[in-house]
This record gives structure tokens, C-alpha cells and sequence, in this order.
């Protein structure tokens, strides 16, 4: 058996896990390792050649790989050490790591503390059961922009795509560029899913109609798709009876939604919140587990690469002082909560610490509203609020609180107070 000492390992070398590790090493963990599944750093933006990465972090517009490059160049440059074409098997108490490696076979890890960077996956046809038949032609928008532009594979040339997630809108755009007519954009809610910016720059711009309170009923086809049936739906998002339409196609795209990928979590029962179907972590990004770290979309799922690199330096510089024993003595933990009109909150918890620093609470709305005021207190305590004249639930909203005003008992809520309605 191969085995393997360091300080701080990360699983995984997309975005997060790339973050995670430069953070590490810049406060002063001395022997960082990734582990990477794929023969090359770089995650998901490998295959996201599109422009619009880097606006919050760098203040420039980058490609994917462009963005994933300078994080990669800079891990290099600081003695990070990159073991690829290899795959976590298991996560053990006392920050082992049990991997499998065409090198090496059989990998055992000891670390003084671990950072998960997984990722997140995409749901598939088998999660919406869509009736119909099994016929070729039916990908996740993932995995068609990774045959278009990672293996030049053209995956059809009249689309449907049903969701209005970032990566289907982006696809919309992508496979228009290649020649193929994207018919419409489906979404089963009566509001956007993706970023407003997607929508205006890769369907509006290029006239892909968007069908909002529609679904796909039923797939038409043998061998390959050859339409499919669309409905609008109630308010319950149940088809309505007699609004079908069949819309003749070749290719349907599922862009419907994020998972974060997480079995190694579960294999390590981390507590795991239900809503987020990630860790539940505090703002110095640690799970339930001492010495385990989580960043990035395996904890819940971001809408800009920007966030992810943020939560993740916070998730590698905690696994660094915890590696060289130097995390802040916890006082307490207040839970936070998702109030009202407010789907989720991320980190769950905060934990008080001595000179803590301000700590940043990202969620999401349970729905499109205007003229709000989004709010952070405990009780009658107002932590953190601020106005807003829009918000959706495709889009992550923030607010910072002072770890040192809180409490010593409480939970802290976090809420939106609705005036207008969109």
C-alpha cells in the first residue's frame, strides 16, 4: 500500500479545491495535497470556455479555464502537490483518506486535516421520471457542453431544453453559435432558475423563446428523440389538461438543478443539512467532524465561481490552522435559520471565538420579490440588514455579521421582509 503524509489534503482540484489549497499554504501549512480524480486540474471550468468568470475576484472577465489556470499556476508556483487520475474512496476518523490511483493502486493519506472540494453533479432524466421512451438523444446540459467543447462532438441539431439553470441558458447560446436551433427553453417555475445576465446574454440576444410554468410531459422517439411534449402547468406545477403541445426535436437538454456530490460526506456521517443536501458547516467552513473541512459546491450550490473561491480560502486557511494547531478556541455556537421568505442559509452555524472576524452569511429567497429588506438577527438584535430592489432565487444573496456582537445563546434568523411584489 501506497501512503502518503501531509498536512492539509483536499479532495478534488476544480475551482474550490484550488482556492482551498493556495489559502493552505499561504498560511502556512507546508505540505498541501490534492487529490484529483481527472488526468488534469481545473474541475468543471475546463469545459465552461464561455466568458463571465472572475468580475468579483479579479474585477476581469476570464473564461473558465482562464480562471481555473491562474488558481492552478499559482498552487504550483507555492510547492502545492497535485495527485491526479486518482480517486477518494473513503474519508477516516482522524483525517485519513483511503484512494485508489492507476499509479500507485491501493493510496492511504494521513493528514493533519482535510478539505472537501467534490463539487456538485446534475440531475438526470431518472430523477424527473419523465415518461416516454428511452431513445438516444436525451444528455444533461453538462455533459453536452463537455462533448462540444472538450471532445468536438456535436450532440444535435434541434433542441429542447428544459430548465432554465445557468448551464442550460449557457447551452442555449453554445449549441446556437454551432449551428443547431434551440426551439425553447422550458421551466416548470414561473421565474427564472439561472442568473438574469444568462438569460439576457444567451436567450434574449439570440431570440431562444423561454417558457416559463411549462414542462416536458413525455419524450417521443425509438432510436433517437424525435420530439417531445410540452404542457403548461398550475400553480401545483401539474400539467394542465388540453395546453399540450409536441415540439419536433431531435435533442432534449436537462438543465435541472445541482446536487452537491456528496457520498464521501455521507460515508463519513457528516451531518448533512436537508435542504442544501451538503455539510453543515460554521463560518470557518468545518463540518461536524473536527479537522474536516468543506468548500465550495459540495456544500451548497453557488451561483458565481467568485463565491466558491471565497468560501474556499476561508475552508483552507481554517484546515491550515487547524493542521498546525492554531484554530481559535471555540466560546460558543449559535445555529442559524432560514426565516421568512428565505429558502436557505449557509454557513448553519457560527461558532464565537476571541477578535473574531466578521463572518458572511450567504442564502438564497424562496421566491422573485422587489423592494425587500433583507435582515440578520437574533431576537430583537439586528445583526445585519440591507434594502434591495430585487431579488430571485437563481441569484445568492449575502450579509455580514460581527461574530463579536452575538450573544451567548440564541439562534440567528435570517429573513426577508417583503414590500412590493414582483
Amino acid at each position: 500500500m501506497y501512503q502518503i503524509t501531509c498536512d492539509v489534503a483536499v479532495v478534488g482540484a476544480g475551482p474550490a479545491g484550488l482556492a482551498a489549497a493556495v489559502s493552505a499554504r499561504k498560511a502556512g501549512a507546508e505540505k498541501v495535497l490534492i487529490i484529483e480524480r481527472d488526468t488534469g486540474a481545473g474541475g468543471i471550468l475546463q469545459q465552461c470556455i464561455h466568458a463571465g468568470f472572475g468580475l468579483k475576484y479579479f474585477q476581469e472577465e476570464l473564461t473558465g479555464p482562464e480562471y481555473a489556470g491562474r488558481f492552478a499556476r499559482q498552487a504550483q508556483e507555492l510547492g502545492v502537490e497535485i495527485l491526479l487520475d486518482t480517486m477518494v474512496l473513503e474519508v477516516l476518523p482522524g483525517q485519513g483518506l483511503v484512494c485508489v490511483s492507476a499509479a500507485h493502486g491501493i493510496v492511504q493519506i494521513q493528514a493533519g486535516s482535510v478539505v472537501l472540494a467534490m463539487g456538485c453533479r446534475e440531475r438526470t432524466r431518472g430523477a424527473l421520471a419523465i415518461p416516454g421512451t428511452r431513445p438516444a438523444g436525451v444528455y444533461t446540459a453538462g455533459a453536452a457542453q463537455r462533448m462540444i467543447n472538450r471532445q468536438n462532438e456535436m450532440v444535435g441539431r434541434t433542441v429542447v431544453i428544459l430548465g432554465s439553470g445557468d448551464i442550460g441558458m449557457i447551452m442555449a447560446r453554445r449549441l446556437t453559435l454551432e449551428g443547431a436551433k434551440v426551439i425553447a427553453v422550458v421551466e416548470i417555475m414561473d421565474y427564472l432558475a439561472g442568473l438574469t445576465r444568462n438569460r439576457v446574454q444567451c436567450l434574449d440576444d439570440f431570440g431562444i423563446p423561454l417558457k416559463l410554468s411549462h414542462t416536458v410531459t413525455e419524450i417521443v422517439g425509438n432510436r433517437r428523440v424525435e420530439g417531445v411534449k410540452v404542457a403548461q402547468v398550475d400553480a401545483q406545477r401539474r400539467p394542465i389538461p388540453g395546453t399540450e403541445e409536441f415540439y419536433p426535436c431531435d435533442t432534449l437538454l436537462l438543465s435541472v438543478g445541482l446536487i452537491p456530490e456528496n457520498e464521501l460526506s455521507r460515508s463519513a456521517q457528516l451531518e448533512l443539512n436537508p435542504v442544501t443536501k451538503g455539510p453543515v458547516v460554521d463560518q470557518f467552513m468545518q463540518t461536524s467532524q473536527p479537522g474536516v473541512f468543506a468548500a465550495g459546491n459540495v456544500v451548497h450550490v453557488n451561483d458565481l465561481v467568485d463565491n466558491v473561491s471565497h468560501e474556499s480560502e476561508q475552508a483552507g486557511h481554517s484546515a491550515a490552522l487547524y493542521a498546525m494547531g492554531a484554530m481559535p478556541t471555540p466560546l460558543g455556537t449559535l445555529s442559524t435559520q432560514a426565516g421568512s421568505g428565505v429558502r436557505y442559509v449557509c454557513p448553519q452555524k457560527l461558532t464565537r471565538v476571541r477578535d473574531a472576524q466578521p463572518a458572511h452569511l450567504y442564502f438564497r429567497v424562496s421566491s422573485p420579490a422587489s423592494q425587500v429588506t433583507l435582515r440578520a438577527r437574533v431576537g430583537d438584535q439586528i445583526l445585519a440588514q440591507r434594502k434591495s430592489a430585487r431579488v430571485s432565487p437563481g441569484e445568492m444573496e449575502s450579509l455580514t455579521v460581527d461574530v463579536a456582537q452575538l450573544p451567548e445563546q440564541g439562534t440567528v434568523i435570517v429573513e426577508m421582509e417583503q414590500g412590493e411584489s414582483k
